[in-house]
């Protein structure tokens, strides 16, 4: 298998030898469906390529050219302008909710495909419009802190901090150990502007009655005490964590963790592939994050459906055929099953995908499953375009170019002119 750009040709031809009745060699040409995929999943790109080869194993007529994009690439952005060019891939990903309503045109109808009966009702409910099904949960996660157990017992932390005073506690135990608390790579906008700033979101009473008082002018960011906690937890990660945080990135900051330089790091357990990659059976978990002093109620991870494979609903019958052929492939074989949960290290989303030995991190997202202690995902949920916008402000405030009260004032201005379009 190579991996490819998108908007390849639609069929290969490979030539093989035959012999004719005269015992010469005569070429023949074989067909083969060449199906483009967009994979937003850095994390696991190895091993993607991977199960693409026992596919093809399996269904020697099909050519599947994968390409990943994702990390600190914007992967959304490049996907417009190749539909606009008409050359968008066959399979690719979509968030659900605003950013669904935002690509239908582009999603093909998969209500009739076998995997939903398997499919837990939550997960279906991004992707579901007008009583139809447009996408394919692609797994459960979670995310908050994830701290290493044994720099914490050096520190002599016992316990892992449910309030914003008991986290400043313990950056203080960790660096009076000259060990640094936080591995930060702010020079993500992702990391800052949708997954910090969504617990925020997630604390609110009502998240999607927040939401929406957002968009008709009953509520606002200013003010908003979740908003002004979540504010204080990222003053006091630039505090406690690793120098010139704006110019760390993604993969930088995983392995400044996954090397033991850092004791904790935001982020979910996507990253539990690369970990393993580099520091194989790190002594780690998960704690949540916490915007205030009131410990009940930081006491939950947020957890949701991270993505949704699609079917490009432009492309050729044949190939929409066989892209939904390869989808229910994935989530119903036995090879696919197994690379969900052994390779990619996935929560799967289908009750009939069994995780026999979780990993450290999916093992504490199960739990608080388990335990009913969630918060929820929204930034699909947002005015179309307006988290990108979010990510670069909080970088300028890091970079004290604002204050608080601007930064939320900054939000408010995005939120308006985004929620008017």
């Amino acid at each position: 298998m190579k991996i490819m750009l998108t908007g390849m040709m639609v069929v290969s031809l490979a030539a093989c030898g035959e012999k004719n009745e005269e015992g010469q060699t005569s070429q023949t040409k074989v067909h083969k469906i060449v199906l483009s995929v967009l994979n937003p999943k850095v994390e696991i790109a190895t091993q993607f390529e991977q199960l693409v080869k026992e596919y093809e194993k399996e269904y020697p007529d099909v050519d599947i050219q994968i390409r990943t994009v994702g990390g600190g690439a914007d992967d959304r952005a490049m996907l417009m302008t190749q539909f606009a060019a008409g050359k968008g891939p066959d399979i690719y990903t979509n968030g659900g909710y605003e950013e669904a309503k935002l690509w239908k045109e582009y999603l093909e109808d998969l209500s009739d495909q076998p995997w939903i009966r398997n499919a837990y009702n939550y997960a279906l409910e991004p992707m579901e419009m007008d009583g139809k099904i447009y996408g394919m949960p692609m797994n459960v996660e979670g995310y908050g802190f994830i701290y290493n157990k044994d720099l914490f017992a050096k520190a002599g932390i016992r316990e892992t901090p449910r309030t914003l005073s008991e986290l400043k506690d313990v950056s203080e135990k960790l660096r009076a150990m000259n060990i640094t608390p936080f591995s930060i790579g702010y020079a993500e906008k992702w990391i800052l502007g949708v997954i910090m700033l969504n617990i925020a979101f997630a604390q609110q009473d009502n998240p999607d009655a927040f939401i929406k008082g957002l968009t008709d002018g009953t509520q606002k960011f200013e003010g908003n005490e979740p908003f002004t906690g979540l504010l204080q937890l990222l003053d006091l990660t630039v505090q406690y964590g690793s120098k010139n945080p704006l110019t760390i990135d993604y993969n930088t900051a995983v392995t400044g963790f996954a090397t033991g330089k850092t004791a904790m790091i935001q982020q979910g357990n996507w990253v539990q592939p690369m970990l393993d990659k580099i520091s194989p059976n790190m002594n780690i978990g998960f704690f949540p994050m916490p915007i205030s002093d009131n410990a009940a109620k930081n006491d939950a991870l947020a957890i949701g459906i991270p993505n949704n494979w699609v079917v490009n609903e432009k492309t050729t019958d044949v190939k929409k055929a066989e892209a939904k052929k390869f989808l229910n492939w994935m989530v119903s074989s036995e090879q696919g099953k197994r690379f969900m949960t052994e390779q990619f290290k996935f929560i799967p989303a289908f009750s009939n995908i069994e995780i026999k030995n979780p990993d450290p991190l999916a093992a504490d997202i199960i739990k608080y499953v388990k335990i009913g202690k969630t918060l929820s995902w929204n930034w699909f949920k947002y005015p179309a375009g307006v988290s990108d916008e979010f990510g670069p402000a909080m970088q300028a405030y890091i970079n004290k170019q604002m204050n608080r009260d601007e930064l939320l004032q900054e939000f408010q201005k995005s939120w308006n002119r985004y929620s008017e379009k």
